[in-house]
């Protein structure tokens, strides 16, 4: 008997891992495509950052290269670790002043933000630790 949501708990987290990475390629995807770039690296560079067009295109690799290795489940807590790290300055740095809706009742801000924070502490939290640290090379 089928019975909601149809996935075993390690389906669901690989599901989860795939979904995540996705969603974290297209957005820097989207940047390269519609070339707002430029358009970034100025809203960093007016808010105190030094070299913005250098910056988007290193947050935009990470989101690639990091993304690509979430999808294939390759050093999935230290990606996770990363993308936490660069989702928690966007917060800061661009959503938080916005509020806490992205849409409907608000513009722009963290609720999405802070959910993709949580679901990378479940895809971090799902990987075995197979020796003392932070965790072991596939982990």
């Amino acid at each position: 008997m089928l019975v909601f949501p149809f996935l075993r708990p390690a389906h669901s987290l690989v599901l989860l891992r795939m979904t995540v990475a996705g969603l974290l390629m297209a957005h820097a995807a989207v940047r390269v495509l519609n070339g707002s770039i430029q358009q970034f690296a100025g809203f960093l560079q007016h808010k105190g950052l030094p070299y913005g067009t250098v910056l988007v295109g290193l947050i935009t690799a990470v989101e690639l290269l990091g993304g690509l290795l979430l999808l294939l489940g390759v050093f999935t807590r230290w990606v996770a670790l990363v993308f936490f790290l660069l989702i928690s300055a966007g917060i800061v740095l661009i959503h938080a002043e916005n509020g806490w809706f992205v849409g409907e009742h608000g513009t722009g801000g963290m609720e999405y933000s802070v959910l993709l924070l949580v679901c990378l502490l479940v895809l971090a939290a799902s990987q075995p630790v197979s020796a003392p640290g932070f965790g072991s090379k596939a982990g």
